[in-house]
């Protein structure tokens, strides 16, 4: 088995301020891996300016090119922060449409797991980029990534609760996932 055959690739996802960056950071600090950081945050720190949908198949091709070295590396644990699910979804939020081919090169890649994080037990906090403070459209949101996931028979966990237990339980969903030990509950839990 090659060194790409072996590599596991973990996708953080759902909607802004759910703990993804920060679970990203952690499950590196554990297992080690590579992490993919979310392109949009790039482009718009660069660009000085909002997205429009003008921008959406530039935003993906980067987020893919970020994606596409990682996977080069081959590491044992490839985790993004993020994948073409959440450029899609977006696009259609902001701008009602998205190109279709988002969701054709979303589907011809593989991905061993999502972890799909609630905006439930959390708040939501402000950071420049953020636009969804109510919790109802964060909910929508993680609704229609589960839909996505379910409908498309993507391998997914739901993470949950307060920071400890998306912590503790991010942690033993991806020692599940690469045959490691399971780290033990936290006090806070």
């Amino acid at each position: 088995m090659s060194a790409a055959q072996a590599m596991k690739v973990l996708v953080l996802c759902g909607p802004e301020s759910s703990g993804k960056s920060w679970l990203s950071g952690v499950i590196q600090a554990h297992f080690g891996g590579v992490v993919v950081a979310e392109y949009v945050r790039h482009f718009i720190d660069q660009e000085c300016r909002d997205t429009c949908y003008a921008d959406i198949p530039a935003i993906a091709r980067g987020q893919l090119a970020w994606e596409d070295h990682a996977r080069e590396q081959a590491p044992p644990l490839l985790i993004l922060d993020t994948h073409l699910l959440s450029n899609m979804l977006w696009s259609h939020a902001l701008f009602g449409d998205c190109p279709a081919w988002l969701e054709q090169a979303l589907l011809a890649r593989h991905y061993h797991l999502h972890l799909l994080l609630s905006p439930q037990g959390v708040d939501w906090v402000a950071d420049g980029q953020r636009s969804q403070p109510e919790l109802r459209d964060r909910q929508r949101f993680f609704d229609d990534s589960l839909h996505w996931l379910q409908r498309h028979g993507q391998a997914y966990k739901i993470i949950e609760g307060n920071w400890p237990q998306r912590q503790l339980l991010a942690l033993q969903t991806v020692a599940s996932l690469i045959g490691s030990d399971a780290p033990s509950c936290p006090t806070e839990c």
